[in-house]
């Protein structure tokens, strides 16, 4: 995918698509630069109501010579725009564009300027929507779904280009992040193992000046992480413990450390989930996912921050020696936890984590996971839940999704929910029976977390699409994250 900013207003006939936004009244919104045939020809068609009234409606006509197409694409009340919709509109129209066959589009994106969304915005956007609608699920097909090389024409005042070019620069770490996400969701479990995270995340560092550590088995042990390790032992595939470090940021300045769960396929052990579906279980990694593809955004961007990325990773799966309910193990931070349900596994695997991360001594710790079902009855797939030990860097987090159109609701973390962990056998259990599944999850992950801010994302709704054509990675919550981080830089 090829973008190119060029400082004119006016549509040049050079591509084979032109996008033409078409307002409320059936006027062209961004049509500067089309002959009089072709604009009569548009307007002609809008009377025979071949556009649809609500906003993101998109149709495609071909111009007079037959030479090109016009992507027209509603637009209602332009002057009140704002990212939300602009977003939206956007998908919308990329999505249709994915299902042609063309090598270059253009639109004239000045109008879009004069609105509620920034110029940088609006070109993020722009670049964020076609990375993602264009994106192909190609790694283990032996016929791969093949795309002809889509040059972006985005035409914009001179006035403008400083923030254009700012605006592209990010949309396109921020959607090749996204884009990684989704690679390594849909990837089949026997190619995405641990170890394949691992050398994921040695990639990464290599490519942009990073630090990376991928911890094996016996490190792990030697690190007393004995809930993490009680979840790896029914696999027979090595559990990998990865600890990939930004340090780009003043010494002085405390890390920010991602956390993203890496289980790698979850059949949930000896409580051993129903096969139906079980194959999407694949996709309990999506918060080593995230996390990764979010620290590839920071080394294109080379964010200025101290940031670090601790992914711990396994398989969770039924075997003579994996650990059974009724088992106590013991945790890196000391504490006991009684196993009352083998399927609750993604936290017995974080929290020894976030004990981990105490040594960074953190200004805050943001953990990632598809961890409850429970979260997808009570939020559906419209908003990942967050949960924090401080108001403030929740409110951080579900501002940037507003502002990534990426959405977080805050979920309470009260006191009253925590004595249902109470174990008469140990510290704690791991689960706190059927209510409020999601929120004891968090107050379980809350027991590890003491010593810094922190907060938990809870991403089962999210993450991934079930059945049917669209079903595999979304590549969420990367955008929220980024622009949590962009945000955290512009603070500094």
């Amino acid at each position: 995918m090829k973008f190119d900013i060029t400082s004119t207003e006016k549509i040049t006939h050079s591509s084979d698509i032109i996008i033409l936004a078409i307002d409320d009244k059936n006027n062209l919104i961004n049509g500067n630069g089309i002959n009089e045939i072709d604009e009569s020809l548009v307007k002609k068609s809008l009377r025979k109501d071949v556009l649809g009234n609500s906003e993101g409606d998109t149709n495609i006509l071909n111009d007079s010579t037959g030479s090109r197409q016009y992507l027209l694409v509603r637009v209602n009340d332009l002057e009140s725009v704002n990212i939300k919709r602009l977003g939206k509109i956007l998908n919308k129209t990329f999505a249709h564009l994915s299902k042609l066959s063309f090598k270059t589009v253009q639109m004239c994106l000045c109008k879009f300027a004069g609105t509620e969304v920034a110029v940088e915005e609006v070109v993020k956007l722009y670049v964020r929507a076609s990375l993602h609608n264009f994106y192909k699920i190609n790694a283990v097909k032996s016929k791969k779904a093949t795309q002809a090389v889509v040059k972006n024409i985005i035409h914009l005042n001179s006035k403008y280009l400083k923030e254009a070019k700012q605006g592209l620069k990010l949309g396109q770490a921020i959607g090749e992040g996204a884009n990684l996400t989704k690679d390594l969701g849909n990837l089949p479990p026997n190619y995405c193992t641990p170890t394949y995270l691992g050398s994921v995340a040695k990639k990464i560092a290599k490519d942009n000046k990073m630090k990376v550590k991928v911890l094996g088995k016996t490190e792990i042990n030697k690190l007393k992480m004995g809930s993490f390790l009680s979840v790896a032992r029914g696999s027979r595939e090595e559990p990998k413990f990865i600890v990939l470090e930004h340090m780009k940021g003043n010494k002085s300045q405390k890390p920010i450390v991602l956390v993203g769960k890496g289980i790698t396929f979850d059949a949930g052990g000896i409580s051993l989930k129903p096969g139906l579906n079980m194959d999407e279980m694949k996709w309990d990694m999506g918060g080593a996912a995230t996390v990764l593809g979010v620290m590839h955004t920071v080394g294109k961007l080379n964010l200025p921050l101290n940031i670090v990325a601790l992914v711990p990773s396994c398989e969770n799966l039924p075997d003579g020696l994996a650990v059974k309910p009724g088992d106590v193990v013991t945790s890196m931070s000391g504490q006991t936890i009684e196993i009352l349900n083998t399927d609750a596994e993604g936290r017995l695997i974080l929290c020894d984590a976030l004990t981990y991360a105490e040594r960074y001594k953190p200004d805050a710790v943001i953990d990632v996971a598809t961890l409850t079902g429970a979260c997808v009855i009570a939020l559906g797939h419209e908003a990942s839940a967050v949960y924090s030990n401080i108001d403030s860097l929740a409110s951080e987090l579900i501002n940037a999704g507003e502002k990534a159109n990426d959405r977080a609701w805050h979920m309470p973390l009260w006191d009253e929910y925590q004595p249902l962990l109470d174990s008469n056998f140990a510290d704690m259990a791991n689960i706190g029976g059927r209510a409020a599944g999601s929120i004891t999850a968090a107050c379980f992950l809350s027991r590890f977390a003491t010593k810094y801010s922190w907060a938990h994302l809870d991403i089962a709704g999210t993450a991934w699409i079930s059945g049917g054509k669209a079903k595999g990675s979304t590549g969420r919550p990367v955008n929220l994250l980024s622009e949590f981080l962009l945000n955290r830089l512009k603070s500094k």
